[in-house]
């Protein structure tokens, strides 16, 4: 005779949470990276996109980050790749890095920020000319976490 068909319980199932969270932040960098916010890669017999603004002018000015009230100041805009970047939350950040340039038919720009609890998170983002935002992703250092943002232009 046949034994019944056995299930295993919630007593004897070993999950390691460490895991599940980990396994869960790597899926959503990978869905970012193929799929980020927006981003559209054209038409299919498109070769080569124009820069919005080869000197990167368009980046300069207040950003704010919706989700949060974020704020991030770009001025000082000079080819090739210098960026002044400021970033509050409320209160004044300090930058470690920033620098900015146009590549793969984006303007994009990097900034790395170097404070108290944020010991060298980042801001890796492209400019979209077609709604005037910045998006792209932020790397929460102190949790090793990566986030999909945007931010738009402040008023």
């Amino acid at each position: 005779m046949k034994k019944p068909l056995e299930l295993n319980t919630p007593k004897d199932i070993n999950i390691n949470m460490g895991t599940v969270v980990r396994g869960a932040v790597l899926m959503l960098v990978v869905i970012c990276l193929l799929f980020p916010y927006g981003a559209g890669a054209g038409s299919p017999g498109e070769t080569k996109r124009e820069l919005p603004c080869a000197d990167g002018k368009c980046l300069e000015g207040k950003w704010l980050r919706p989700d949060g009230g974020y704020l991030l100041e770009l001025k000082g805009v000079k080819p090739p790749g210098r960026v002044q970047a400021a970033y509050f939350n409320p209160k004044r950040i300090n930058v470690g890095k920033s620098e900015w340039r146009g590549a793969e038919g984006q303007i994009q720009v990097f900034v790395e920020l170097r404070d108290v609890n944020y010991p060298g998170s980042t801001y890796t983002l492209a400019y979209f000319p077609q709604d005037d935002t910045i998006r792209g992703y932020y790397y929460q250092a102190v949790h090793k976490q990566t986030f999909c943002v945007v931010f738009v232009r402040a008023k």
